[in-house]
């Protein structure tokens, strides 16, 4: 099978961008080229590689092609990197003159917002970061399909083609305002104020909360839910009262010493393991990237 570089960049720009008309913006070149770019690569592979819907997506076939495509990509970047030039000759700034490496990341939230930022903000220069938020027991299926290169994931057992290390875990407790707390769990954090206490969740993936429900009672238990999907505005919520939630001890450590959230449920908390997988490439951007990821761990997970 005879597949060209310009017809992989084609078909990566078109899923990436959404349509042959941005593909084409993107690549500088002309909505026809890409079509018969990609109709060559599909005659090439035997097979339909794109469903021509708003926004395109690739089969099932598609999604093979394109992964190597991002590869290929990726390793591309790095090359420029190296050969653009090196910190000894690119001046005073000590910066690459290579075209950036476009790597695109799959990140729960709550890490998103507590330690991984400062992470990537420590990676060397030269790196565009695309950053994919998802639920950590869903980012596998973003490495499984070629949407990223690499993710933050609760899951140990590494997608075909990646590696996995595992960076620690963040404990999650079930946390509210004083006053909430007061209302609802006056009596103890029993079954029965369980089921009647508003509880905040950050979108229909989120299962912390029903995991701590599990825990406290044998029967299902369904009480009033808000649903804020947005690390801070989940966080927010239940600061203003609006229910419970599991929360992260490094995103509340401040306001619990502060007051301002309290523990309803002693010492009942929930680990979340996270591991860090990463397509298996002999890649300077990946490399830099999961050095810096695994630093930040280090100082900020159990």
């Amino acid at each position: 099978m005879d597949l060209q570089l310009d017809q992989l960049r084609a078909l990566n720009a078109a899923v990436t961008e959404g349509t042959f008309d941005a593909a084409a913006r993107s690549l500088r070149v002309t909505p026809s080229a890409i079509s018969q770019r990609i109709k060559a690569l599909e005659d090439a592979a035997g097979r339909i590689l794109l469903q021509r819907t708003k926004p395109v997506r690739a089969t099932e076939s598609g999604l093979a092609v394109l992964r190597l495509a991002r590869q290929i990509e990726l390793l591309a970047g790095d090359t420029s990197q190296e050969l653009g030039g090196t910190a000894q000759d690119a001046g005073d700034s000590g910066r690459s003159t290579g075209r950036p490496v476009r790597v695109p990341i799959a990140v729960n939230a709550d890490s998103l917002e507590s330690w991984v930022m400062p992470a990537l903000a420590r990676v060397p220069s030269g790196v565009c970061f695309e950053i994919h938020r998802e639920d950590e027991e869903h980012t596998t299926r973003l490495l499984r399909d070629g949407t990223v290169m690499a993710a933050i994931t609760s899951t140990a057992a590494p997608v075909q083609g990646c590696k996995v290390d595992k960076l620690g875990a963040m404990r999650y407790r079930p946390m509210a305002s004083p006053e909430f707390a007061e209302t609802w769990f006056g009596g103890g954090a029993t079954t029965k104020a369980y089921a009647a206490a508003p509880v905040v969740l950050f979108d229909r993936k989120d299962d912390l909360q029903d995991r701590q429900l599990r825990r406290r009672s044998r029967q299902p238990i369904d009480p009033p839910r808000h649903y804020f999907p947005s690390s801070a505005g989940f966080a927010e919520a239940v600061r203003l009262g609006l229910g419970w939630g599991m929360l992260p001890d490094l995103q509340v450590s401040g306001d619990e010493a502060a007051g301002r959230l309290v523990a309803i449920d002693g010492d009942a908390f929930i680990d979340v393991p996270l591991y860090w997988q990463q397509w298996r490439l002999d890649s300077p951007a990946l490399s830099g990237i999961a050095v810096a990821i695994a630093a930040a761990a280090a100082g900020a997970l159990r």
